[in-house]
């Protein structure tokens, strides 16, 4: 399979309805990394910076993703720190889907982790799907 690119990869998400666009990120992400850590965003955190609450409670969310045999590690996201849990894990590339490049929030990012040595890595968003395309879906019926 030869080396991959990056040692330590790290994405983050509230994976709630797990869908092909989710699993899709974290295939590519560990296309490109020998170890991937995800952070799965608790309930409390998606409630505060979201203004909704997952339909699958954050336990079972993290236990889809560590089912899935592209992670390695599941961390709970609590906070929106991304740069201490670079630190804190060694990171050394955050993937992160292609919607979100050039947006003032991970323009901050990028600079934040190049000064800590960590690339941000933007991965191809999949089109036509989301949990919230999934959300209004199951309202409709």
């Amino acid at each position: 399979m030869g080396e991959k690119k990056y040692k330590i990869g790290y994405t983050t998400g509230v994976f709630d309805l797990f869908h092909i666009g989710h699993l899709n990120i974290l295939r590519r992400a560990k296309e490109q990394c020998e170890y991937l850590i995800v952070g799965v965003t608790t309930d409390e955190l998606c409630t505060k910076t979201k203004s909704k609450h997952p339909i699958i409670c954050e336990a079972e969310r993290v236990a889809i993703i560590e089912s899935v045999r592209y992670v390695d590690k599941v961390v709970l996201q609590s906070d929106m720190d991304k740069l201490s849990a670079v630190k804190n894990h060694g990171v050394n590339a955050v993937f992160v889907g292609s919607d979100w490049k050039g947006t003032p929030s991970w323009v901050k990012y990028e600079q934040e982790f190049e000064s800590v040595g960590c690339k941000v890595v933007y991965l191809e968003h999949t089109d036509g799907i989301s949990s919230t395309i999934l959300r209004e879906r199951l309202n409709k019926e």
